[in-house]
């Protein structure tokens, strides 16, 4: 019965390639294996204690308990700004150009709905966090995906990614109206320089074209790299927005909390559209988030000396282990090629077997992109002990596929 019916914005999502592995790890562990996952992007350790502290303090008071602001509470956009101001010199219209999200994927995906008529396309690269291609399709846009090409240290080959915008802005019919830039990179940890957003914002000025930028692995940093931001190239709010999220910076997952500034055009559409579809964060968590973004950060750099540490335990471990990876300069995240004997069957089957057969789950790199098949995608979120025991199950793995 209504067979007729079509839903057919979810017949033009594709299957979600993750949910094969997802199915695996959880039928080994039903069956009592102890599975080492790495899988998933979900930071493991505890959210800063002052932080817990004043959402505790302010949820035992009733008045906060009440629906909140769509765009955010004024001190938390405060916050934000002082943020900007603080780490990249950038000055903000707390009215016109902040609004404060549940977590970055939240106000993302309302943006594009925002902006998004039939039939619009946006050059997003690929491989890519899939929410940032799917959510235009969703919204009954387009997507020309850009490949995403790396240097040998995991700095985006810039002229190469140029040259495809510019074939994009060429070729493509209807032309981008726009672009999705994610550095540091999610899954591929590619990082980029401030020349690179002084050249963009040149191009996107000049072409007219919006762009979208995420950086919400930007305090996730190593080796001396830091982060650059859009919004610090003069004109740049012309031409770009840019979200955040206090995920991975402070723990904060599971709070969903983050926030979108730049453009006052488009940070104005996705202020109405939420006007229309929710009350705003629980106002405790927006209080706290405050003390997140203004108290002592001496948190951020222990939770990126975690990170470090064992993005050098598992570099290492790895190659003594017969697979060798090269370190990323940011993200929670390792970019690792498969292995060459085994790099034929692809990202997928790869990670099921290593799955099935090591007990380590990564994420194949198919399910960001076609160009990430050769690639799985491994989250630095299990402690150094168990690194070694997964590198150690990953020797063996390595050994018996030679035979």
């Amino acid at each position: 019965m209504f067979d007729e019916i079509q839903f057919e914005k979810i017949k033009r999502l594709p299957k979600y390639v993750f949910a094969a592995v997802n199915e695996l790890k959880m039928a080994e562990r039903r069956a009592g294996e102890d599975v080492i996952d790495f899988s998933m992007g979900n930071p493991d350790g505890p959210t800063p204690q002052h932080i817990v502290d004043k959402l505790v303090e302010c949820i035992n008071k009733p008045r906060t308990h009440g629906y909140s602001v769509s765009k955010g509470i004024y001190k938390l956009r405060g916050a934000v700004g002082g943020w900007y101001r603080r780490k990249y010199n950038v000055d903000l219209d707390l009215d016109r150009e902040v609004v404060v999200t549940m977590g970055s994927k939240e106000g993302y995906v309302h943006l594009v709905q925002a902006i998004t008529n039939p039939g619009d396309l946006a050059m997003v690269p690929d491989p890519c966090y899939p929410i940032h291609s799917q959510a235009f399709i969703l919204a009954g846009g387009n997507v020309h995906r850009l490949k995403l090409e790396m240097l040998e240290d995991y700095r985006l080959d810039e002229d190469a990614f140029f040259d495809n915008i510019e074939t994009a802005l060429r070729e493509s019919s209807p032309k981008p109206k726009y672009l999705v830039v994610n550095f540091p990179n999610n899954p591929t940890t590619a990082t980029v320089d401030l020349s690179f957003y002084e050249r963009l914002v040149e191009l996107a000025r000049k072409e007219r074209f919006y762009i979208i930028s995420d950086i919400a692995y930007a305090e996730i940093t190593f080796d001396g790299y830091v982060t650059p931001s859009v919004l610090q190239v003069p004109g740049a709010k012309d031409v770009a927005v840019e979200s955040y999220t206090l995920s991975k910076t402070y723990n904060m997952a599971g709070w969903r909390v983050g926030f979108m500034v730049g453009n006052a055009k488009l940070i104005g559409a996705l202020e109405k559209i939420k006007s229309w579809l929710d009350y705003g964060t629980f106002t405790p968590i927006q209080v706290a988030s405050t003390i997140a973004l203004t108290d002592d950060q001496s948190c951020v750099a222990e939770i990126c000396d975690v990170y470090r540490r064992r993005r050098d335990v598992m570099i290492k471990s790895f190659e003594n282990a017969g697979w060798p990876i090269l370190p990323p300069r940011a993200s929670m995240f390792v970019w690792a090629r498969i292995p060459e004997q085994l790099r034929s069957m692809g990202s997928l089957e790869f990670s099921k077997k290593l799955l099935t057969e090591g007990k380590v789950a990564v994420s194949p790199g198919i399910g960001f992109g076609a160009y990430g098949d050769e690639y799985v995608r491994v989250a630095m979120i299990e402690n150094e002990e168990r690194i070694r025991q997964a590198a150690r199950n990953i020797r063996k793995f390595l050994k018996s596929s030679e035979s």
